[in-house]
């Protein structure tokens, strides 16, 4: 499917978002009774993606197709966005929690100043260990609305887009985590079937 399409299956879905966009500024009660994962929006079939690079800190160029095989959580984030360094200590949690599960977390900064400076953030924040990968000149707005941040995008095993979230979340709730998990398994399962197939 083309990518305009593909806007327009987001726009669509993110549209209940809206009167949750209060919930990343302050807590209130209505956001002490829901969950984050309400916010994860799971797509009825796999977009495939076009190939756009990004960078690790050493300039090298990186894509998604690296990840094939893999679940693959990218996290689109930056230094100046409040609710993004809100959740990174959480989505790094989660992560570590999935690291059996070929799963693989892959955070992407679109700060637009020197890599160093987003480095020593990390670290004034307690995340020496965070590895980040960066995309200054947001390329990747080619493939992912990146208009709205942090947003997350769950790619399959195959690489295709399967889920997506445009908000803050809460990695750490369990409703989170079961959801994330539940589609996992199904990719999982979906994509060896695959591999079992061709054979």
């Amino acid at each position: 499917m083309k990518w305009p399409c593909l806007i327009a299956v987001l726009t669509v879905a993110l549209l209940p978002l809206v009167a949750q966009a209060t919930d990343d500024v302050a807590p209130s009660s209505h956001s002490a009774a829901s969950s984050t994962a309400d916010r994860i929006n799971v797509l009825p079939h796999g977009f495939p993606l076009k190939t756009v690079p990004f960078n690790d800190a050493q300039g090298n160029s990186h894509d998604f197709n690296q990840y094939k095989g893999k679940v693959v959580i990218v996290n689109m984030w930056a230094t100046w966005c409040p609710p993004c360094v809100r959740e990174l200590p959480s989505l790094d949690r989660f992560s570590q929690k999935l690291a059996d599960d070929n799963v693989v977390l892959v955070p992407i900064s679109i700060d637009q100043t020197e890599q160093q400076q987003v480095r020593s953030f990390l670290n004034e924040q307690g995340m020496q260990h965070f590895n980040s990968f960066y995309d200054p000149h947001m390329q990747l707005s080619e493939i992912f609305p990146l208009d709205t941040i942090p947003a997350t995008f769950i790619l399959s095993p195959e690489g295709t887009l399967v889920a997506f979230v445009r908000s803050f979340v809460d990695w750490d709730d369990p409703k989170v985590e079961q959801k994330i998990r539940k589609l996992i398994t199904q990719h999982q399962k979906s994509s060896n079937s695959a591999v079992g197939a061709a054979k």
